[in-house]
């Protein structure tokens, strides 16, 4: 048995004449030799994670609470207004396109003769709008024939900060963007707060609202404003960038529209500089309509913003029109289709 054994080992292959014990002997040195190229492998790689690893700063950075805290100012407002658990998921249903560019019709018609058509770029300073509150002045420049698609007005900013949403301002930060609230700044004032125009950091505009703490207002007002639109993006909506919450303080960050409010155009003074087109006028009612539908069919919880008035509605410089002032807003909770309150509103 032993000698036949042998005889088979003995005899040639024909991988280049080799004997079958060399054969089988290669294939065991092949085989350690994978083996251990592969844990070569494998420590090697570890080895350089654990140093990426250990690169790593050890300070680690504080969790930013998504949840507003609340500040009890009386019980009224505490009772009323308690804390809301969950995060708002939206879910968009739509797309915007973006439409054709709607030219205003000047006003002065003394030099119609030395121009073609009936509608005109204005070159004349606007006043610029936020919120629903009276506006001082701002600079309006034509757009682009070209639009290029704007980096996002949060980057730049300190990454600890940034929140699902927005940003999670200090009110030092927005004492600097504001030159500490300086009259100079004040783009309106209403019942419930300042309109202040501020530039962040990384050298964006920005509307910056302070809200006055009259009998817990302040409190209830940034409550709904944040819950109703901290999440949703649209293009007719104005965006809201982040908040401030520090002691008493309330603040809400908003995109600068520049381009006035539906009322100065139609009543106020940005008559002077020219007129809304009946095209421009259909663009805004379009884009107006197109948020509140937004608002009361595509997203969850659905919001019912009960102060809808010319005042309200801003123009971006593409005459879009960008709804605004959700103080008075009401969330309506999954499964309703209709809710029955008091009559809001303001004046406007």
């Amino acid at each position: 048995m032993a000698k036949s054994l042998n005889e088979v080992l003995s005899q040639k292959t024909g991988l280049f004449g080799l004997k079958v014990w060399v054969v089988i002997g290669l294939g065991v040195i092949l085989s350690i030799v994978v083996i251990l190229s592969v844990l070569w492998i494998c420590l090697i790689s570890r080895r350089k994670s654990k140093r990426a690893t250990d690169k790593l700063p050890l300070t680690q950075i504080p969790t930013v609470s998504k949840e507003i805290k609340e500040v009890r100012v009386d019980k009224a407002s505490t009772n009323e207004y308690g804390s809301h658990d969950g995060s708002l998921n939206v879910h968009d249903k739509s797309s915007e396109k973006e439409s054709d560019r709607v030219h205003l019709g000047k006003a002065n018609t003394a030099d119609n003769g030395s121009r073609s058509g009936s509608f005109t770029h204005l070159e004349s300073g606007g006043a610029g709008s936020q919120s629903g509150e009276d506006s001082g002045t701002a600079l309006y420049k034509p757009s682009s024939s070209y639009p290029i698609t704007a980096p996002s007005p949060l980057s730049g900013l300190p990454e600890f900060s940034h929140l699902g949403w927005g940003h999670w301002f200090t009110l030092r930060d927005l004492e600097l963007a504001t030159g500490r609230f300086s009259k100079d700044n004040v783009l309106g004032e209403g019942g419930y707060g300042v309109v202040y125009r501020g530039n962040l950091i990384n050298g964006t505009p920005v509307a910056v609202k302070k809200l006055l703490n009259n009998l817990g207002q302040a409190e209830k007002e940034f409550r709904v404003e944040v819950e109703a639109i901290g999440h949703v993006r649209h293009k007719n909506l104005v965006r809201l960038l982040g908040y401030c919450v520090e002691g008493t303080h309330r603040i809400l960050v908003y995109e600068y529209v520049n381009n006035g409010n539906l009322e100065q155009w139609l009543h106020g003074a940005m008559r002077q500089h020219g007129y809304l087109t009946w095209e421009a006028r259909m663009k805004v009612l379009l884009g107006t309509a197109k948020a509140l539908a937004y608002l009361h069919e595509a997203i969850e919880p659905k919001v019912v913003h009960r102060d809808i008035k010319s005042s309200n509605i801003l123009i971006d410089d593409n005459f879009n029109s960008k709804v605004s002032d959700f103080g008075l807003a009401k969330l309506l909770g999954a499964g309703k289709s209709h809710i029955t309150t008091r009559v809001m509103g303001t004046f406007g």
